[in-house]
């Protein structure tokens, strides 16, 4: 049978009347996913219509019955409010903001590209699949929210990520809908003449095209490539089909468009960045475009464009182990991206380099991670100890550098407080504190005015949003067994799952066997009696998905769902299918604690925890990824302790036992112990300082503020200088650089001396003389440093402190330095005289990584 293609396409729209125009404009900007009030016009048109159509507002409109619109255009409220909050989204785009206030003349040549593999934005735009999407979409809400002058870059995938169904045996199973972008809200990316904005990439022995999609979300542009066009033959017309779908050679066709199609796809729509960030390495080929373009821009080689570019971009990685990074083969490598590095005139085999921890290992596969780190003068971890831990994983890469100055910083994730802030929570903030409140979530003032708010006031909210929630999970449960074609009983049935007065624990992320999902079923019994203690029971809502390959994943929802099965606990433990932005929101706003239990340190930062806290929520986790920063006592309670044991089983039952106790001796006692007025008064005091100690600390607007002033400025300012003045100070820096290159191995601390003593005081200054060969170097191209630290039994130094020491003369071909240091600690102190090259336009640590110790 034939099927039958289009030969003639064209978009129908629906027409609005005239007094509702305003409402698509409205649905077009994703701002309302953050602003309440403006998703409140889409759920009054048609609260079930608003549910049926997955909370996507474009198709709402498409919708609509013409009585219900005409309803809707002679309704003076209704007309009245779409007109307010018209006005208010105009206002909020042009109105002033942090990054014009921090940074006035920054706004015309600061220009960041932020690109992602994908965006969680919300649940009507279904291209994430967890943590890394959710994260970006924050970014770009943060970003809109400070005026941060960025633009997002990532891949529209026609199927989205799965959608999750568990079959009878309670096997995970995955479905891919089709998703049609003219019905979502996103626009097509057209020139001057109404034609589509189209880039190509090459590829073996083709070229594959892409379309362009913007998506607006507050102030922040993002652009979405869609490789389903009928240029492309039909299986390039699938490679942006499936979020983290294929195999090997899906996954670098598709990095391929992300990074080199998205570079030239903002070059084509007149984008020039002054800083790329790739967020993960996916997105790690844009430094082989942006080089490309630089050298066709400025005319100049390889080297001198690579002083340019590599300052100005960042990258921050999330994986915590080596075997998370996406590695390629070299045929496979070299298949796809040998124009690209041809292009550059790079031989290949130098290319590869760019790829290892190991450069001359010719068996070590081609990692993008690496690619990534080597093109880039910022990179971070996403929690101070993921930052520890990439910096262990990396040493080998700087072997001079003490573990603690390897290059990769910390700035600790956070999330967007407005996405995720239940209605209730805001209510009850604005009725104690004002509107203005929200106009910087991230101010720690705010926060600490909760104090301000009655007990009574905020376990009222506590208790209606759990109320809220357990409505939500029967609701949800409903849905899916009418789908199955349940029984009247069975559906009746679901009005006895959850009880919205007792203690509710949330367990969602995705299911990956290192998250440990089942930890809390090592003792069933011991559970059994959690879930139906007399006086204090607690219930469990358990979410998440499983990678469609991971069998070991899917097996640990099996086993919680059979559990609540086998041993009838229905009523006290659910899981609920399909977890997404939607579901989550609802959980987070809803639980009173959430679990949080993977093997320390495999959790980069997690911040679905952090998502309970500005709803009143608490956290018990294992001090791993962003809790090791968060936890103290009285905002939650830590699994354990930072010790880790190298048995996992053992480790796992310590773990498991640790659960158990906090459980069942304090958190169920905490939560149910009520003095006179009837309120958890301890549990409300832990709320309390939660919110205030955690939720400004744990937003993307600190996270955003940070990367801005420590990464995106100083970033964009060094690409800028280096970029200009026929790239003369570039040229004069790989001067600069081979000449210290070439002279590096004359360079020597000759002798040192100090007038410490063998005893110092406390607070004291003391006095340190160094004696330095420089060979054909001058002071100006060196920094002279001490490293002061505690002595360990070992001799090693830790805990650093660092000096600088000025020039004070010369004798013959030694130069003398000399500078003060302090003694700030009591104990057994030690220090070292090291040598480093310094310039102002380059970065040494990540570019030139030389140094010379003095021999102790």
């Amino acid at each position: 049978m034939r099927s039958l293609k289009y030969a003639h396409s064209f978009e129908v729209v629906r027409e609005l009347p005239e007094s509702l125009r305003d409402l698509r404009t409205l649905a077009m900007n994703l701002r309302w996913t953050w602003h309440a009030e403006a998703q409140d016009l889409f759920v009054e048109a048609d609260r079930e219509l608003w549910e049926e159509v997955e909370h996507n507002p474009i198709e709402l409109i498409n919708q609509l019955s013409d009585d219900r619109l005409n309803q809707l255009a002679t309704d003076e409220l209704y007309v009245a409010k779409l007109q307010f909050q018209i006005k208010d989204l105009n206002e909020y785009m042009a109105g002033d903001n942090w990054f014009n206030r921090q940074f006035p003349n920054e706004r015309e040549s600061a220009k960041i590209a932020y690109f992602c593999a994908e965006f969680g934005i919300h649940e009507c735009l279904p291209i994430y699949s967890g943590g890394l999407g959710i994260l970006a979409g924050d970014h770009l809400k943060a970003a809109s929210d400070l005026g941060i002058p960025l633009v997002g870059v990532g891949l529209l995938y026609a199927r989205g990520y799965f959608r999750q169904f568990l079959n009878s045996d309670a096997w995970q199973t995955e479905r891919y809908p089709q998703y049609d972008f003219h019905r979502l809200p996103l626009a097509l990316v057209r020139d001057g003449e109404g034609k589509p904005v189209r880039v190509k990439v090459d590829f073996p022995d083709r070229m594959v095209t892409c379309q362009i999609w913007k998506a607006q979300v507050g102030r922040i542009e993002l652009f979405l490539l869609d490789s389903n066009v009928l240029d492309n033959a039909p299986d390039d017309q699938s490679i942006t089909d499936t979020l983290y779908g294929g195999n090997e050679e899906m996954r670098i066709r598709q990095e391929s468009i992300l990074g080199i199609g998205g570079y030239r796809a903002l070059v084509q729509m007149g984008i020039k960045p002054s800083v790329c960030h790739m967020n993960e390495g996916h997105a790690a080929f844009l430094s082989l475009e942006r080089l490309r373009q630089f050298m066709l821009d400025h005319g100049c080689d390889f080297r001198t464009a690579r002083q340019c570019v590599v300052s100005g971009n960042v990258f921050t990685t999330h994986t915590p182990v080596p075997a998370g990074f996406d590695l390629f083969p070299r045929p496979l490598i070299e298949s796809y991206v040998s124009k690209a590095v041809s292009d550059l005139g790079l031989p290949f085999e130098q290319f590869l380099r760019f790829g290892r921890i190991k450069k001359d290992d010719v068996t070590e596969p081609f990692n993008m991670a690496i690619l990534a780190m080597e093109n880039s003068n910022y990179v971070n971890g996403v929690s101070k100890l993921h930052a520890d831990v990439t910096r262990v994983m990396f040493h080998e890469r700087w072997p001079n550098f003490p573990l603690v100055e390897v290059p990769i910083a910390a700035i600790t994730n956070g999330i967007h407080t407005e996405t995720f802030m239940g209605r209730r929570v805001i209510e009850l903030f604005e009725r104690h504190f004002g509107s203005s409140w929200r106009e910087d979530m991230g101010d720690r003032s705010i926060w600490g005015r909760v104090g301000e708010i009655p007990d009574l006031d905020l376990w009222e909210m506590r208790d209606n949003q759990r109320g809220d929630f357990v409505r939500f999970c029967r609701r949800h449960l409903r849905k899916r067994m009418q789908k199955n074609t349940a029984s009247p009983v069975d559906l009746q049935s679901v009005n006895g799952v959850l009880d919205p007065r007792i203690l509710t624990i949330g367990f969602a992320r995705r299911f990956a066997t290192y998250k440990r999902a089942t930890l809390l079923f090592n003792d069933v019994d011991r559970l059994k009696a959690i879930l139906n203690h007399p006086e204090r029971p607690v219930q469990f809502v358990f979410a998440g998905k499983s990678h469609p390959r991971d069998d070991g994943g899917k097996k640990l929802i099996q086993d919680i769902v059979n559990f609540i099965r086998t041993e009838g606990q229905g009523h006290r433990m659910v899981f609920l299918e399909d977890y997404d932005m939607n579901v989550a929101r609802q959980m987070v706003q809803g639980v009173d604690l959430w679990l949080n239990n993977p093997r320390r340190p495999m959790e980069a930062s997690g911040t679905s925890g952090m998502k309970v806290v500005p709803n009143g929520g608490l956290n018990c986790s294992i001090l791993d990824g962003w809790w090791a920063e968060g936890f103290k006592r009285g905002v939650g309670w830590a699994i354990g302790d930072a010790n880790q044991d190298e048995n996992e089983n053992h480790q796992d039952w310590l773990d498991s036992k640790a659960l158990y106790d906090l459980i069942e001796h304090e958190i169920a006692p905490t939560f149910y112990y009520r003095t006179d007025n009837g309120l958890p008064t301890r549990w409300i005091e832990m709320m309390r300082q939660s919110m205030a100690d955690l939720a400004p600390t744990f937003s993307t607007l600190r996270m955003v503020r940070e990367y801005t002033s420590r990464f995106y400025v100083p970033a964009s300012r060094a690409f800028n200088n280096l970029s200009s003045d026929k790239l003369e100070r570039a040229k004069n820096a790989l001067i600069w650089r081979d000449k210290i290159a070439g002279a590096w191995d004359k360079v020597r601390v000759a002798h040192v001396h100090d007038d410490a003593g063998a005893t110092a005081v406390l607070g004291s200054e003391f006095e340190v003389h160094a004696e330095v060969e420089l060979g054909d170097l001058s002071p100006s191209d060196v920094r002279i440093q001490v490293l002061v630290g505690q002595v360990t039994s070992n001799r090693e130094l830790i805990n650093l402190d660092l000096y600088d020491l000025e020039p004070v003369g010369e004798q013959g071909m030694v130069h003398i330095f000399q500078g003060k240091a302090r003694c700030d600690y009591p104990g057994h102190k030690g220090y070292i005289v090291r040598v480093i090259p310094h310039n102002e336009d380059v970065k040494v640590a990540t570019e030139l990584s030389l140094m010379s110790w003095e021999q102790s």
